[in-house]
């Protein structure tokens, strides 16, 4: 797997303040993977997207992405290579049109791919493309998700991370976004997905870690973490 790993971390520290939240977290991401990322809430998940993607000041350890040593990287050089964030809270911004906040993220892929026109975003979320006038804090919260999700893919990433995919949204909204998923997934971008409903995140994903206190406590096949019974215990259901 290693000539095919996009994402490379291994031993990530990180603070707020004097407070240490992760302890020596690993994970690795290759090309085309989906990797489920769980834990109960405060365990660190969005504190290690965070840190990868160079948000958390205090960190250490090794991060590499295509072979690049990013373990002091900033944001703009992990988008720039091809990392898209969809985060928790969306990111929408609010002044803008929905036509808006997409157009101003086209780019081409690091490998020149633009499978992801403006065209095919408007026909896999067809609620956007009737609020193209709509500004951001015009949106519904899943209206929102779905847009911050489309400009994320109009940048043509090799990797999408999406921190709480459905939290807050309706059951109607949580399937729509769960088929999108299953289309990224299908399209060969690598995905990091961090959502509540555990037990769908293990059904799409080929890996999956399980965080808590900031450690990580399972790792591996998605299937054999579903089916390991100290699951429940980590996640407290």
């Amino acid at each position: 797997m290693a000539g095919d790993l996009i994402l490379d971390a291994k031993d990530i520290h990180a603070w707020y303040g004097s407070s240490h939240v992760l302890h020596g977290v690993n994970l690795q991401i290759a090309r085309g993977e989906t990797v489920g990322l769980l834990g109960r809430n405060g365990m660190g998940k969005s504190t290690l997207i965070r840190s990868l993607l160079g948000h958390v000041v205090q960190r250490q350890g090794q991060i590499s992405l295509f072979g690049r040593d990013l373990s002091r990287g900033k944001p703009h050089e992990m988008a720039r290579l091809g990392v898209a964030y969809v985060p928790e809270g969306r990111g929408v911004f609010p002044n803008l049109t929905v036509r808006e906040n997409l157009v101003m993220a086209a780019r081409p892929g690091r490998d020149g791919q633009a499978d992801w026109s403006f065209e095919r975003v408007m026909a896999t979320f067809p609620r956007l493309a009737e609020r193209l006038g709509n500004l951001g804090n015009q949106l519904s919260g899943g209206e929102q998700q779905m847009l911050s999700i489309g400009r994320a893919l109009m940048t043509h990433p090799s990797l999408i991370i999406l921190d709480e995919a459905t939290e807050g949204l309706a059951p109607l909204i949580v399937a729509e976004i769960w088929r999108v998923i299953g289309e990224i997934r299908n399209t060969g971008i690598a995905t990091l997905i961090v959502d509540r409903d555990y037990r769908k995140v293990l059904a799409r994903s080929d890996r999956a870690l399980v965080l808590q206190k900031g450690q990580a406590v399972l790792a591996g096949a998605a299937d054999a973490v579903a089916d390991d019974p100290a699951l429940a215990g980590f996640l407290g259901v």
